[in-house]
This record gives structure tokens, sequence and C-alpha cells, in this order.
């Protein structure tokens, strides 16, 4: 494997935005193309012992080849990463828009340009915390372009504080933008994970951390718009797990299931044309019921 750093003067984000490559074993000695895997916090690959994994994975042959892209956040990390034109109660994800044509329109056409990346329409989606809100909206809009999502952690972004008078039943953005005549579902699946060490907050007094209990949440709203538990939908809970780069560093060895493809009723690692935007840590708006596509 190589390791390259960029960086890339965006102009929607008005930064230089950094950029962390790992190229697959062989590259400089191939002409093959790759799939192609886009990282939130791009920042945290040694935390996450990325490289670690990937040389473990690629010893045992349990993963096709492929480039991974790390996106490093900057201060600007909790309004770049949110929901397109659906800001919290708290205002945060006010650039999440822009985040988003950077990824589409700035990012992703670079690294078809300059390296031997698939442009095939099976894309995933992996990013951290806040990262994962940003993941979520954009794989939920732009399924033909990353038809996968991997998120650890699901705590769920709402309309108003529990200082504000927090209704889980109107408040949630995911519950307040979900319209049971929108029977948009588009071709995704969806790899979540949560810890039982998360968190302690609960919204609710229901007894259940909210990380977990929004995860749930989520999972249910993706049920009533028909994806399969175990299906279209892993669920991965971890006793002990923490919300920090040590435990998803652990779990991290599962990311191999955002590169399987389905065929003929048996789930398969491949190497077919494949880029990937896979999210760890989701922060859930969800504008994924329904929420004007974000465009601008």
């Amino acid at each position: 494997m190589h390791k390259k750093e960029l960086v890339l003067s965006s102009i929607h984000l008005e930064r230089k935005v950094k950029v962390s490559l790992i190229l697959p074993p062989h590259y400089a000695l191939s002409f093959r193309h790759y799939s192609v895997l886009y990282l939130n916090d791009g920042q945290d690959l040694l935390s996450l012992r990325m490289e670690e994994t990937l040389h473990q994975l690629y010893a045992a042959h349990e993963i096709p080849p492929f480039i991974l892209v790390g996106i490093h956040a900057n201060e600007q990390r909790i309004q770049e990463y949110g929901t397109a034109k659906i800001p919290d109660y708290a205002g945060r994800g006010s650039k999440a828009g822009k985040h988003t044509h950077f990824v589409l329109t700035e990012l992703k056409p670079y690294i078809e340009q300059h390296y031997r990346a698939k442009s095939s329409p099976e894309y995933n989606y992996f990013a951290l915390f806040w990262g994962g809100l940003s993941a979520i909206d954009i794989v939920w809009y732009h399924p033909h372009v990353f038809p996968k999502l991997g998120c650890f952690l699901v705590p769920l972004v709402a309309f108003k504080s529990p200082d504000q008078g927090y209704n889980e039943a109107t408040d949630r953005i995911m519950g307040a933008r979900a319209d049971p005549r929108n029977d948009q579902k588009p071709a995704l699946e969806f790899w979540l994970h949560t810890g039982t060490e998360d968190e302690v907050s609960d919204r609710n007094n229901n007894g259940i951390i909210d990380s977990i209990d929004d995860t749930l949440g989520l999972i249910e709203e993706l049920e009533k718009k028909g994806y399969r538990r175990d299906g279209e939908i892993v669920y991965r809970e971890v006793e002990g797990g923490r919300h920090d780069q040590t435990t998803w560093g652990k779990v991290m060895p599962e990311f191999k299931w955002i590169l399987r493809k389905k065929k003929a009723k048996q789930t398969q690692l491949v190497s077919s044309p494949c880029a990937i935007y896979f999210s760890l840590s989701l922060s859930l708006s969800l504008s994924i019921m329904g929420s004007p596509s974000p465009e601008n």
C-alpha cells in the first residue's frame, strides 16, 4: 500500500481541503481501475488504525483492492457535516450543502481524473460522528452515486433541544420529515453500529441511551420504507463499546461488508466497478424521509 497526502482548493467550501489517499497494493504496477471508498474525518485514519486494518484484510484476501480517500475536517467541521438545507436547533450543519457539492463536483471528479478510479454508480459512504449525518444526507439523495452507507453511531439531530421542550414524536428531524405518502425508497444498503457505552444521555428517559435509541429509531423508519433488517440493513451493537476511535478501530475490519455484492442470492466480496463513501458514526437528521433534495 502507498499513502499520499493532497491539498485541494475548494470553491464551494472556500478553503483548502486536506485529503489522505491510501492506494491498494501493487497500484503502481497495475493498469487496472479500482473501487473508491470515501471517508469523512480522514484526519482520524491513524487513530482508527486504518492502515493496520487494511494490511490485515489484504493479507487474508478478505477484501478486493480499492482506493481509500479520507477527507480531513477542520474547525468548521460541525457546520460542514450536517444535513443540507436543514440545520438542527443549534444551527449546526449550515455548510452541509457546500460539503455535498465539494464531494460530488470537486473531490470525486478530481479522484477519477487523477487516479485509476472506477466511475460505476456503486458507491458507499463512511464518516465519523457529525460526518455520518453528512454521509446519510448525501447517500439518500444520490443513490446513483453512493448505493451503500456504513455508519458508526447514530445520535439524532432534532429541531428542538430538551430545554426547548423536545417532543420525540414531532421534533426528531427524521420523524418530522417522514411522510407516509412519500414512497421514495432508493436502492440502498446500510451498515449501522453503536456501543453500549457511547454516551449516558437519555432524552426520553426510557432507559436506553440516545445513540442506541436513535439508531433503532432509524432502523424502524427504514423498515417502514421497505428495507429489511439483516438484508439491506445490518446493525452491530457492541457491548462496552464507546464513542471513540479505539472502539471504532476494533470494529473497523467489519467494513469489508461495504465491499460485498449480492449475486444470485449469495453474498460475495467483489472487485466490480464500485466506489465507496463509508460513514463512521452517524449524527442523524434525516432528511432521509422526504426533505428537499440538497441541490443548493
